[in-house]
């Protein structure tokens, strides 16, 4: 029998808002912007005003990045006024983390206050127009590890 507390599949309620918790014990930062940097735009979050480190491994309940080149942590600052936290490095499949974990900081984005969400990434494209370096705004996309099940929201929801 499942406990109230733990999803089918995912990191329970629990962990997420103290994960949550104990990152806005450690900064005065509340973020209401979240950024996440991909590969090659990790320099973004150098950006920040006044900028405060967390590595991952130091944070309670987060995934470990081991892609090369991913710097591993989260950086609060602010941008042009705005309170951000910003990853430096995400988290992948292949990485060998079920998706619940690689969907982790975007539920403790959410108990932090985060209201607003840009993701990054370096992705090839279809349209030969496109040329490195182009910036696109997506949307929609395919979720091509949905069609084999795999999806961050199966489960049951929890309103919190």
């Amino acid at each position: 029998m499942l406990s109230v507390s733990k999803s089918l599949c995912g990191e329970s309620y629990e962990e997420c808002k103290a994960t949550a918790d104990w990152l806005l014990s450690n900064t005065q930062v509340r973020p209401t912007v979240g950024i996440v940097c991909g590969s090659g735009l990790g320099g973004l979050a150098e950006m920040l005003k006044d900028p405060q480190f967390f590595m991952y491994c130091d944070i309670p309940n987060f995934p470990k990045s081991t892609v090369d080149g991913h710097a591993g942590r989260l950086v609060f600052g602010t941008l042009k006024g705005k309170p951000c936290v910003c990853m430096q490095g995400r988290f992948h499949l292949y990485e060998g983390y079920p998706i619940q974990k690689i969907t982790l900081p975007m539920r403790v984005f959410k108990l932090m206050g985060v209201e607003t969400v840009f993701l990054t990434n370096a992705a090839g494209g279809l349209n030969q127009d496109y040329k490195v370096g182009d910036v696109m705004i997506m949307k929609d996309h395919i979720n091509m590890p949905g069609f084999s099940g795999n999806n961050p929201l199966v489960g049951p929801n929890d309103d919190r």
